[in-house]
């Protein structure tokens, strides 16, 4: 198999610098420092380069490297101007956190969405309080993407967006919302029922079923703390307690099914 076009820099201890930075880059406190986070995978990566994210260097395997789908992409980032490099198949596994690499991730640049850039004229939004599992955090991103959501709002709390557990769950939706952090998570909820959003927030204690909800096309959700569920402060904020009828024994759902069925019912109710 001929060799790819582009030239490589190939790195071949695991002390070299580069390889220092990106496991750095484990750490929220070093991602929110440098503004970068890490993306792996294939499908991971082109979705990077398809929705034009700010790909700061790539880092391919030796074995990615020698495959025809590895040549084939190496072509697309040598058109693209971007910096690459190639490691061997041992020290990838070193920064990976998969048990089987594909063998190439991205270092990217974080994107964080101001509120303006969530609020628009037609709004379905899902804020997120205090959520800490990766996998929630990630499948309701996903699944916003999919129902059509405008943003996505995070609590001061939240696990953070850029965490690589995370990033694997939202299969590439990352890229597709635009998404904000806040500190001042009630100011927040004030800011959006001043521009005429209606907020719900999904309770254990709520005096409406989720599925008699009048109005969707201007509202936003609040989905809270697997354990905790919102707090009080968020909860008299809201305009709206709603809660999901469970006839069975069950004490709760898991919070991103939760999300999953607020957020079609949003849907459902705008089409």
């Amino acid at each position: 198999m001929n060799r790819p076009r582009v030239s490589m820099d190939f790195i071949t201890s695991n002390q070299n610098s580069l390889i220092k930075e990106i496991k750095a880059l484990e750490i929220r406190k070093n991602r929110e420092e440098k503004g970068l986070f890490i993306a792996e995978g294939l499908r991971f990566v082109e979705e990077a380069v398809k929705e034009k994210a700010q790909i700061d260097k790539i880092v391919v395997s030796n074995m990615f490297l020698e495959s025809k789908t590895g040549l084939d992409i190496i072509d697309k980032i040598h058109n693209m101007g971007l910096s690459c490099y190639t490691v061997s198949d041992k020290i990838f596994k070193e920064i990976s956190d998969t048990q089987t690499p594909q063998g190439i991730l991205a270092v990217i640049k974080k994107k964080d969405a101001e509120l303006c850039d969530i609020i628009k004229s037609n709004n379905k939004i899902v804020i997120l309080e205090s959520l800490q599992d990766p996998g929630n955090m990630g499948t309701i991103i996903r699944t916003a993407d999919a129902a059509g959501m405008t943003g996505v709002i995070l609590s001061k709390g939240c696990v953070d967006v850029y965490n690589r557990k995370v990033l694997r769950s939202t299969m590439g939706s990352v890229f597709h919302l635009p998404i904000h952090r806040t500190d001042d998570f009630v100011g927040v909820i004030n800011q959006l029922k001043e521009k005429g959003i209606k907020v719900y927030a999904s309770h254990l204690d709520g005096s409406m079923n989720y599925y008699d909800i009048d109005e969707c096309h201007n509202a936003a959700v609040i989905i809270g703390n697997e354990a905790n569920g919102i707090s009080d402060e968020a909860a008299m904020a809201a305009d709206y307690l709603i809660k999901i009828p469970m006839p069975g024994r069950a004490e709760s759902l898991n919070a991103s099914v939760a999300a999953g069925i607020l957020m079609y019912e949003f849907f459902r109710k705008s089409i």
